[in-house]
């Protein structure tokens, strides 16, 4: 049966001053209908018969036009204006999401948790006892007042999430206080960058004055190992192009690339479109064309630009990346492995096994594994070259066995030390909307080339 006609009329059109929030304007002697249902689907009133519907997760105008759908199914007449209309129509994702696996439709139904979870906190549903850092994102935990379910909250924004439940506030709350010690501070997290600018889109739709668009800023200079990863396979190609003693090979697939050095002792091995935190490059140096491998280095697709490129330049160097076969890693090696650090300030300490020399800002460093170096036929990591937050949740990663020259190693930390670079400004909350066509494909699988297999 046809609904009846309500003498009512929305007009939906974007925020004038936020990027992904919508507006609802009512008229008509029946406006109070679709007052009800709007601010009942969590739309928010900012003036009479105005209502916005702000959220953390930017999916604002897929919403709207769910909205939309029920009220002219209710009978009621609305109007999408083309702005927003254009809107719904884009397509976009999450520029580097953790979940990238996941299908459009998953994404938007894990933002719509979070969004909720966000919603039950900013309507006094769920009750924050405490919050604290856990790595790069914030936890926290609380309790549901009307079901009297404890929860333990672990990410931000559009990636928060429930972790973990519990029977009561108290147990809860020591679980969270034995996990984090410390770091635990009582009640909600401050907000972040997107819920203040939710909470600013619901508070008003005053559009501030008009002022002239800034220009674009330009690359900043940042240390080497805080550059943009550019472009690898140009790196690659450069190297090939001005190093004569160096070929080409190319394997029977298309993702891997073989770079070998007319000696047939030192060889590169290039896999193309690897995730950023996959391994990309693996350098293997030989005592002879046939033997196993005396040493090898690996680097993972996020690797910077200077980095590699102080890389590529040592093994242009002559014959430097050769090595004496069983050489030890002892103090002298070591010293000159990392003299560049030890010299430009960075930290030193010594955790058991592990040796670290940590940048300044902390957001670089070098770990030595003093087990795995005197123990090398266990195949561990005995060097290994990070940025990023910290070790374990490293932006990228290089790492190096036991035999590699100290002098590359200390040319590595020459880059890392005192080299420099350029780094894109990041995006801004409008950049991170990406189109579908430009998501990066889907992460090949690795074949190695029988020359990089043999491993001592």
């Amino acid at each position: 049966m046809a609904p009846h006609s309500i003498d009512a009329h929305v007009r939906l059109d974007t925020h004038p001053t936020h990027p992904s929030a919508v507006t609802a304007t009512l008229t008509g002697p029946q406006a109070h209908i679709p007052h009800l249902g709007l601010e009942a689907a969590d739309w928010h009133v900012v003036a009479e018969n105005t209502l916005v519907l702000a959220r953390i997760d930017h999916e604002e105008p897929y919403w709207a036009e769910k909205a939309a759908q029920q009220l002219a199914a209710d009978g009621i007449t609305v109007e999408i204006t083309p702005r927003l209309r254009e809107a719904i129509d884009e397509e976009w994702t999450w520029a580097n999401h953790p979940m990238p696996w996941c299908t459009r439709t998953e994404i938007r139904e894990v933002s719509d948790k979070a969004q909720k979870i966000y919603d039950d906190i900013r309507h006094g549903r769920l009750l924050i006892h405490a919050h604290a850092q856990d790595s790069h994102t914030t936890v926290a935990v609380g309790t549901y007042l009307d079901t009297g379910k404890s929860v333990y909250l672990h990410g931000e924004n559009h990636l928060r999430q429930i972790a973990d439940t519990f029977g009561s506030p108290a147990q809860a709350l020591v679980s969270f206080e034995k996990f984090h010690g410390d770091t635990v501070r009582p009640g909600p997290a401050p907000m972040t960058d997107t819920e203040r600018a939710a909470a600013e889109a619901r508070a008003s739709l005053d559009t501030p004055a008009s002022e002239p668009e800034p220009p674009s800023p330009g690359p900043e200079t940042v240390p080497a190992y805080a550059a943009d990863a550019g472009d690898h396979d140009a790196l690659l190609n450069e190297f090939l192009n001005t190093h004569g003693d160096w070929e080409k090979w190319r394997t029977w697939s298309d993702h891997t690339t073989h770079a070998i050095h007319e000696s047939q002792t030192l060889r590169i091995e290039r896999v193309h479109e690897s995730h950023p935190r996959e391994t990309a490059w693996t350098v293997a140096a030989y005592e002879t064309p046939v033997s196993d491998r005396m040493w090898h280095l690996t680097a993972t697709g996020a690797t910077p630009a200077p980095v590699l490129q102080g890389l590529l330049d040592h093994l242009a160097d002559g014959d430097g990346w050769d090595t004496a076969v069983g050489a030890p890693v002892d103090e002298k090696t070591v010293s000159a492995a990392t003299k560049p650090l030890a010299d430009a300030g960075w930290k030193h300490t010594v955790d058991g096994r592990w040796i670290h020399w940590t940048s300044p800002g902390g957001d670089a460093g070098v770990q030595l594994d003093a087990f795995a170096a005197q123990h090398p036929n266990k195949a561990l990591a005995t060097w290994t070259v990070w940025a990023g937050p910290s070790l374990d949740h490293a932006t990228w990663t290089l790492t190096a066995s036991p035999h590699t020259p100290s002098s590359l190693l200390a040319d590595l930390s020459e880059s890392l030390a005192h080299r420099t670079g350029t780094r894109q400004p990041p995006a801004t909350a409008r950049e991170l909307r990406t189109n579908l066509g430009t998501t990066p494909p889907a992460i090949p699988a690795t074949t190695a080339g029988p020359s990089l297999s043999r491993a001592r």
